[in-house]
């Protein structure tokens, strides 16, 4: 007999009650706040909440907001399914195929395995290796989580294996939790590398639109190259002095590389194809404002060349859930914060904030927003959720104080990407990491904190300083 879905029912209470607070309290808004402002407020802030508080999956708790606010009138139907139009949530779903692509064909784990056998005679040099692996995915890999869970952890596990390491007693010292923190904090670090490299980021570019501001692929590269190149060249160094493994010598992982390489044999057709795909996907992003091609248009050629050479097929596409349910959640929630600033609500918002600033210069105004948002972020068990519910609004009192449009949404995107060295809850990534067992609580809370400081200075001084010299102010 079948039954129901579980469903959190008890995880409703408070976004329904704090929606239905918002709503019940519309005689008492603000002044300058108009009523659809308020009501379109508290139908958003319900849905953030129940996209942390998760009594479905988020997906689902956004699908539950979008048909509210259709049903009190918000939206016409018409209207708000031109919300699933939105070419960023298209690019970030075509991005999911070109990983799936990446892990099927093997080519993932071939270049991770090339990595840990050049790099790996010594265990500084697997930080490294690791570091390496999880740039070279990056571009394509918008999920952190797929990135850190699907392609790097896998061979975390299989070394610390080999050395003797495991979870859950002290062993864990002997390679499991330096490699393991290693690739939490570059995969921090290669998020804020790419445009594609992460979900929140397509949040960013999608809501800078809504200001008139259009990030592109290699603009911001171009904008985060240099403090990204800074931290990947000295955090597995940071890690492995701060948190070291008791084993320095590491013959074995060489070793190991090669017979797993050659249990795989010759490079086949698919990972061929695979990486002839994957380059020209790079290229075509990075030159994209030079030969006039949209970068989610480029994904979907890339899709379809993987489903032309068999390298997907139409049911791995279809199964895809992770591309679809990000789709209708990054769609719903850009839909919706437009809507708040069609109402109003986030001039209003960035005028208030404004105010209580008119004394400081743009620059200090900037650089506070950067450090709340980045800070905020301990409130947040969602990236997705945090982005959809600050960026929009602190992005406004940037330009607002008189930050250069382009500079200010660029600057705060790459702090909203190493926000998420603060926890182990902060990304998919922190999460399937941290529950590997390597790496105690206290330690990641510790360690992260420290790594957060140092992210905040390199991306804070010299990465403002990169962007004066490439005259984005």
């Amino acid at each position: 007999m079948k039954s129901f879905e579980k469903v959190k029912y008890q995880n409703f209470i408070l976004p329904i009650i704090v929606g239905l607070v918002f709503w019940l309290t519309t005689n008492f808004r603000p002044e300058g706040v108009t009523v659809n402002a308020w009501h379109m407020l508290a139908i958003f802030i319900a849905t953030i909440i129940g996209c942390i508080t998760l009594p479905l999956p988020i997906a689902g708790v956004t699908l539950i907001g979008f048909t509210i606010m259709i049903g009190v009138g918000l939206s016409p139907i018409d209207e708000a399914l031109g919300a699933f139009g939105n070419s960023s949530a298209w690019l970030i779903a075509m991005a999911f195929m070109i990983s799936r692509g990446i892990i099927k064909s093997g080519l993932g784990r071939r270049i991770a395995l090339y990595f840990v056998r050049t790099f790996g005679k010594k265990s500084l040099g697997l930080g490294y290796a690791i570091a390496g692996i999880d740039l070279i995915v990056s571009p394509a890999t918008p999920s952190n989580g797929a990135r850190a869970g699907g392609v790097v952890y896998p061979l975390i596990q299989s070394l610390a294996q080999t050395f003797g390491s495991n979870p859950g007693d002290e062993t864990r010292k002997k390679m499991g939790a330096y490699l393991t923190f290693t690739e939490f904090q570059t995969n921090v670090i290669t998020s804020s590398l790419f445009m594609t490299a992460c979900a929140p980021n397509l949040i960013a570019v999608a809501l800078a639109g809504k200001v008139g501001v259009h990030l592109t692929w290699m603009g911001w590269l171009a904008a985060s190259i240099v403090p990204a190149a800074i931290c990947l060249a000295v955090v597995p160094y940071f890690v492995y002095k701060m948190y070291p493994p008791t084993v320095k010598e590491t013959p074995n992982a060489k070793e190991w590389a090669d017979g797993e390489l050659a249990k795989m044999g010759a490079m086949t057709k698919p990972e061929k194809a695979m990486a002839a795909i994957f380059i020209l996907t790079l290229a075509l992003w990075m030159f994209s404002s030079v030969i006039g091609l949209d970068a989610t248009y480029i994904a979907f050629i890339s899709m379809s060349l993987l489903l032309i050479t068999g390298i997907l097929t139409s049911n791995d596409v279809l199964h895809e859930s992770g591309a679809w349910n990000i789709l209708i959640w990054l769609s719903i929630l850009v839909f919706m914060a437009g809507k708040l600033t069609q109402f109003g609500l986030i001039k209003w918002l960035s005028d208030t904030i404004s105010g209580s600033m008119k004394s400081l210069s743009w620059l200090t105004v900037l650089i506070l927003l950067a450090l709340i948002l980045f800070y905020t972020h301990y409130l947040f068990a969602s990236a997705t959720a945090h982005n959809s519910a600050m960026y929009l609004p602190l992005l406004m009192v940037a330009i607002g104080a008189g930050a250069p449009k382009y500079m200010a949404a660029m600057f705060l995107a790459l702090f909203s990407a190493i926000m998420g060295s603060t926890t182990h809850y902060s990304s998919p990534a922190a999460s399937v990491l941290s529950a590997s067992g390597f790496v105690k609580q206290g330690e990641w809370w510790k360690m992260s904190f420290v790594f957060g400081l140092f992210y905040i200075i390199v991306y804070g001084v010299i990465g403002l300083l990169w962007m004066k010299l490439i005259g984005l102010w």
